[in-house]
């Protein structure tokens, strides 16, 4: 059940006041592209922690995150002030035409959190999509090699390079060719899926010699500039690699001299438990994309990694118009202060094992969940037809999502084919409230 507000406990301007849900929805039919999906047809008017609210006093317990970016929640308290005393000091000069101290006080606290002990820099832009660009900008530059290699099931964007490195289709590709030029992808494991009676390990042995043999059969390391990987992918499913993989692929890039590249959009800031996933497995890349939750809502982007390859292009070739504008950086600033005096890295853990838990629980009950794997609260159920043939079921996923959202709950899927039950809820919430959605989830489990 929807617990109700009314309209005058949730401030709102008259004009969204004196126009009903309905009116919204057919003025959205009318001037907005039907190219771009809503999970949710109410209209949001507020968010606090990890609780919107709607035009019509309806709360919805919010398991989405804005697809991961609001690990510190709806417009925490710590953001407002700090983006409210930026708007009021400066806008927007754009930082190559004079600059501003919150770009390069965030660069110098990014290039101390990021992991290795070697020179490193930053640059900041709008999106993840434009971060992933640049960091293969940035690679090829310094590489003077062209070649692009990411990984089956990787998602990177929906800009023409990115939907070239992303794995899946639709709705993502189809239709919107010719793709970019020089863009391969590897194998990357899936254990879920592994042949029956196989272990890890050898099934990691498997999936290795296959990166290895992808390297004879598609394209020569020597023409590579970059590798992008997600440590765990997002959109691909939450699919977790193992370290012995991950390290593998590091040290194939050293090796052969490939820029490694981590793409921590979805992954970055405490989501896993740690500042950056890169560090579950004990590797060191040289260039870490990141975006969503860095600024908590606000459109920022950033590449950061070693010093040298970040200096690789000359001044004018990086950058953008609104590249890290004063408001993004001020609210990233914040948002690292708050990961730090509210513990979030280890209350990620905390909300990661409470649904790990409880999903557990369900899998006892419910045939149909196939698998659960997490990292951190990066957490995902894997919804099957059948337990021992493991094929996906889409459709019963998309049901469960659908209850959730008309019942209070703010809920996504993702993977390749669409099956998977996503948890990518604020890291603030309270074990009361995630207990809450908790509830509603299961109620659409049964439903």
């Amino acid at each position: 059940m929807i617990r109700k507000y009314r309209q005058g406990d949730i401030h709102m301007s008259q004009t969204t006041v004196s126009i009903t849900t309905a009116q919204w929805q057919q003025k959205r039919d009318q001037f907005v592209s039907k190219g771009v999906s809503n999970g949710n047809r109410s209209l949001a008017v507020k968010g606090e922690g990890a609780e919107l609210y709607d035009l019509d006093g309806r709360r919805f317990i919010d398991f989405a995150g804005a697809i991961g970016t609001l690990n510190v929640g709806h417009s925490h308290p710590k953001v407002v002030e700090a983006v409210k005393r930026q708007a009021e000091e400066l806008i927007h000069p754009g930082f190559n035409v004079m600059m501003y101290p919150t770009y390069i006080e965030l660069a110098e606290k990014l290039c101390g959190i990021a992991p290795g002990s070697h020179e490193k820099k930053a640059i900041f832009l709008n999106s993840g999509a434009e971060a992933v660009e640049n960091a293969v900008k940035i690679a090829r530059r310094y590489t003077k090699r062209q070649g692009v290699v990411s990984f089956t099931r990787g998602f990177h964007g929906r800009t023409n390079m990115t939907m070239s490195m992303t794995s899946k289709v639709k709705p993502y590709k189809f239709g919107f060719g010719p793709f970019a030029p020089e863009v391969y992808q590897a194998p990357f494991p899936y254990y879920y899926q592994k042949p029956a009676g196989m272990s890890d390990e050898s099934y990691d042995d498997m999936v290795i010699q296959a990166f290895n043999d992808f390297f004879i059969a598609s394209v020569a390391p020597e023409t590579v500039a970059c590798v992008v990987m997600e440590p765990v992918q997002g959109e691909g499913g939450f699919i977790i690699p193992s370290k012995r993989f991950v390290q593998h692929v590091a040290s194939f890039c050293k090796e052969h001299g490939i820029v490694f590249v981590a793409d921590e959009i979805q992954t970055g800031f405490a989501r896993t438990g740690t500042y950056f996933a890169i560090e579950h497995f004990d590797v060191v890349p040289d260039l870490i994309t990141v975006s969503k939750s860095l600024a908590a809502g606000l459109p920022l982007s950033g590449v950061i990694g070693r010093a040298e390859m970040l200096d690789a292009a000359a001044p004018g070739e990086l950058g953008g118009t609104y590249a890290g504008s004063p408001l993004g950086c001020a609210a990233a600033l914040a948002v690292l202060d708050i990961i730090e005096e509210e513990g979030l890295n280890e209350r990620s853990e905390e909300i990661g094992k409470i649904i790990e838990d409880k999903a557990y629980e369900w899998k006892q009950e419910f045939p149909f969940i196939g698998d659960i794997r997490r990292l951190g609260a990066m957490a995902a159920i894997e919804i099957v037809k059948d337990p021992d043939t493991r094929e996906p079921d889409k459709a019963k996923a998309a049901a469960i999502a659908a209850y959730a959202n008309q019942n209070g709950l703010l809920l996504l899927t993702a993977g390749i084919n669409g099956n998977i039950i996503r948890f990518l809820t604020p890291l603030v919430i309270s074990d009361s409230l995630l207990n809450e959605g908790l509830s509603i989830l299961e109620a659409g489990l049964r439903a």
